[in-house]
Parts: structure tokens; C-alpha cells; sequence
């Protein structure tokens, strides 16, 4: 007996629309493993349509003042709590995670930001006006960019939509925003939220694939692209975006060393770096993935970790005793399968290393010892809940081996050692670091990395400002 799939649609111009030539796709529940809706494969009359939209409204939604800006993001607030339970089904289908942390982990974060970003759309503001030669007087405009192509990941689809959407609204601008092709089904949600409080154009979502997107940056429209995604991806948007010089806010992958010195509380660091690699199946760029341990707790601290390994669990949404639910896709499980499968013989697995059940994509808890600097496992992103240690002899060798990756988004550091912590917090060259904890994050502060994690800030007013663009006016006093 077939089930009928769930219709899901784009969102343009203010009415619910399917593709232009009628194209879809299946979209999995990752923890079944089975199709449960079909979302639009967006082409380039989709593409055009929500492009003339975003660019229709933008002069009224720039010209509306910050305060009206600001009411319209805390009813959206409002409205997010209040339709959370919708949101929370959507997003358990969509990712197979936890039900209970999607609720605890999830809803209450992005509301926050949202509220966040409703304060800052009133903070626009220039420095003070000035003379700086005689007879004229010089002003800042802090201006919106115009229309905004965004493209969210899979692994936090109703967040990251969240960190795209809240600051650029808030700066005055119009929005184009597309989910993955694997986890569409919050997003339009979220697009019939949003679509009942901001005027029609203002907000648009179409879904599709790595096509659609394409399109989308390369459209003449926006003028600015911004994209959370794999390195591969971003390097592309970065292209495309380069033949019309528009503006690129990139948040890549992400490689995070966590460095435990001797001195640490073994039982708290392994505490909560296990929660902190394997929290929605290490499906996180700033995921606690990478630890370096001192060598004279090397062997005390792996054992530990197994340990935890071993205690921790992955299952459906609906039980409430696991930490994390499946990988997002069967891409994404032959993946981890694969880093494991290529380890070099003198690595180590402590625990976990295959996969868990045979319906959906889950995948054990796994933690791996003995490893290299130069390992394909230390060097490259594995997206996966694994964990992989390496034991190092003083800082200098924590500082370099830290450092020796091409991915600089997160970091931490562990140890007792106030001298020692501000001195790796200089020298660690990434766009955060933790200092005894690993993950927090909160709306006022930045989240973004160097190198090939990519530029520009999530949160923050340094997210806000990413948004806006910079205009001098010079007048005569004469």
C-alpha cells in the first residue's frame, strides 16, 4: 500500500507556487530512510520569478522606518513560538533528529536571534557628522545592500535559515532564500509564517538542488550571495559571484581542535566534548571532532572518552534517552563510512566505527586513537559522529598541530592554566575560541571562521553590519 507524498511548494511574490515546469523531487526522512513529500526542482523561470519579486519589494521594505522593520521581526518571534510544535514536526522529518532537543535546543536560539535582530534593525546608524574640510560637512549612511541570495545547509535547516533571514530584513533588504534539496520542508514552513506578517516579495523561498542555487548566484539580481556549505561549494559561489563583483558571505567547513592540557578536569572535559563531538551526529562545523590531549593523560583521557562513547545514544526522534539522530543522507553515511574504512594502520578505534541498524542513516557513536598529523582524518572534515584524538608532548606542538589545517572556524582549550589559556586564545588561529567549555553560542557574539571555513559573521552586530553597505555624503556649506 503507497502512502501519498506530502506536496511541499515554493514561496514567491506572496503566493505558494510549484516549479514553472512542474519538475520535483522526493525529499527522505533520514531516520526511515523513505520519501515522505515532494518539494519543487526549482529551474530558471523559478529562479527569475522569485529574483523580480525580492526586487520589486525592496524599495518599500528599505524605505520602511527601523521601527517598523523591528515590529515585523518580533511578530515573527512571536509566531515562531507560538507555531513551535509545527516547526519542531517539520524539522524532525526533514533531519530525523531528537524531537525533545529539537524542542529544548533549537526553538528557543532562534527565537532569541530573531529578537536579537529586531533590536539591531534599529541601530543603523553612520558615525557623526563632521567637517573635514573647511566649508563642507561630511555624513555616514549605513545603507541595505538590495536583494539578498541565500543558501541554507541541511545539518540545522530552520536555524541557519534564521541566521540568513533575521539580519538581512532587519537592514532593509529582500531575501531569496534556498534550503537543501534534502531538508526543505521547514523552510516552507517558515516561508507561511513569515509571509503573513512582511509584505508580499519580501521574503521568497524556492527549493531545488546545487542547480538552482547556481542559478541564484549568478543571477543579475542580488547583490549579494551568502551561503553555509561544504568548502567546494562556497569556492564556487565565490566565483560566480565574482563575475558580477557582488558581495559573498561565506560559512564553510570546519575542522575544530579542542586541546586538553594535563591539568584539566578529565571527567568534566570528557563530559562535555563528547556531547560537544557527537551532538547532532557531529553534524556541526564547530563540532568537537579534533582533540589533542597532553601525552601524560593521553591514555586515561582515550579511555574515558570510549567510555562515553559507548554510553551515548543514537535511535529514532521519538526516544527520549538519545543524543543524536541519523546522518542527514546516504551521501553523507557512506562518507563517515569511508574515513573509517581508509584509517591507516596505526590508527586505533576505541569505539564505535559502523553503522547502527539497517532502516535510516545512523551511524555509532566513534572515537579513534593514534592518530597523525597528515591523516586524511585530521586534515579533512568528516561531518560525522566521530572523534578522533591525537596525543601531543608540550604547547608549541598543540599550537602547531592545531593550527595545521586549512579549516579555521572553531577551537577550544582545556586547562586550569589562566596564563596558558590566553596565550593559546592569541595564537590559535580561528574565529572562536572556547576556553574549559566547547559549542555555546549566543546572538550577541560573532560566529565565523578564517581561511577556507570562509569570511563574514553569522550573529551579532558584526552579522548585521555584514548586510548593510557604507555611503558618504558630502554637502556644501556655502
Amino acid at each position: 500500500m503507497s502512502t501519498e507524498l506530502r506536496r511541499l511548494r515554493n514561496y514567491i511574490a506572496g503566493e505558494f507556487r510549484d516549479a514553472a515546469d512542474g519538475r520535483t523531487t522526493d525529499v527522505v526522512n533520514p531516520a526511515t530512510g523513505e520519501a515522505y513529500a515532494t518539494a519543487p526542482l526549482s529551474g530558471q523561470a523559478d529562479v527569475d520569478a522569485a529574483m523580480e519579486a525580492a526586487a520589486a519589494a525592496f524599495p518599500a521594505w528599505r524605505d520602511r522606518t527601523p521601527a517598523e522593520r523591528q515590529r515585523a521581526l518580533l511578530k515573527i518571534a512571536d509566531a515562531f513560538e507560538e507555531r513551535a510544535e509545527d516547526l519542531i514536526a517539520a524539522e524532525v522529518e526533514n533531519t530525523g533528529k531528537p524531537i525533545g532537543l529539537t524542542r529544548s535546543e533549537e526553538i528557543p536560539p532562534m527565537v532569541d536571534q530573531i529578537r536579537f535582530f529586531a533590536g539591531a534593525a534599529r541601530m543603523l546608524e553612520g558615525r557623526s557628522a563632521g567637517e573635514y574640510m573647511e566649508g563642507l560637512t561630511s555624513i555616514v549612511r549605513r545603507e541595505p545592500i538590495g536583494v539578498c541570495a541565500q543558501v541554507a545547509p541541511w545539518n540545522y535547516p530552520m536555524m541557519m535559515a534564521v541566521w540568513k533571514f533575521a539580519p538581512a530584513l532587519a537592514a532593509g533588504n529582500t531575501v531569496v532564500l534556498k534550503p537543501s534539496d534534502t531538508t526543505p520542508a521547514s523552510t516552507v514552513l517558515i516561508a507561511e509564517i513569515i509571509g503573513s506578517i512582511v509584505p508580499e516579495g519580501v521574503f521568497n523561498v524556492i527549493c531545488g538542488d546545487r542547480d538552482t542555487g547556481r542559478a541564484m548566484v549568478e543571477h543579475k539580481t542580488p547583490a549579494m550571495a551568502s551561503i553555509t556549505g561544504s568548502v567546494r561549494a562556497g569556492i564556487s559561489v565565490a566565483e560566480s559571484a565574482a563575475k558580477d563583483v557582488k558581495r559573498v558571505h561565506l560559512e564553510l567547513g570546519g575542522k575544530a581542535p579542542v586541546v586538553v592540557f594535563e591539568d584539566t578536569d578529565i571527567a568534566k572535559a570528557v563530559e562535555d566534548i563528547s556531547v560537544a563531538g557527537f551532538f547532532n551526529a557531529g553534524q556541526d562545523c564547530t563540532a568537537a571532532t579534533r582533540v589533542l590531549v597532553q601525552e601524560s593523560i593521553h591514555d586515561e583521557f582515550v579511555a574515558a572518552l570510549a567510555k562515553a562513547a559507548a554510553d551515548t545514544k543514537t535511535g529514532q526522534p521519538d526516544d527520549e534517552d538519545v543524543l543524536y539522530g541519523p546522518l542527514n543522507n546516504p551521501n553523507q553515511l557512506k562518507q563517515v563510512t569511508g574515513f573509517i574504512e581508509r584509517l591507516p594502520a596505526h590508527a586505533r578505534v576505541q569505539a564505535g566505527g559502523h553503522r547502527v541498524g539497517e532502516k535510516g542513516y545512523f551511524y555509532a557513536p566513534t572515537v579513534v586513537s593514534g592518530l597523525k598529523q597528515d591523516d586524511e582524518i585530521i586534515q579533512n572534515e568528516v561531518f560525522g559522529p566521530v572523534i578522533t584524538v591525537q596525543s601531543f608532548t608540550d604547547e608549541a606542538q598543540a599550537v602547531e598541530w592545531a593550527n595545521g589545517v586549512e579549516y579555521a572556524l572553531a577551537s577550544s582549550v582545556w586547562t586550569k592554566d589562566h596564563a596558558r589559556a590566553m596565550r593559546m586564545s592569541k595564537v590559535l588561529d580561528f574565529g572562536c575560541v572556547w576556553i574549559n567549555t566547547h559549542i555555546p553560542l549566543v546572538a550577541e557574539m560573532p560566529h565565523g571562521g578564517f581561511k577556507k571555513s570562509g569570511y563574514g559573521k553569522d550573529l551579532s552586530g558584526y552579522g548585521f553590519d555584514d548586510y548593510t553597505r557604507i555611503k558618504h555624503v558630502m554637502t556644501s556649506l556655502g
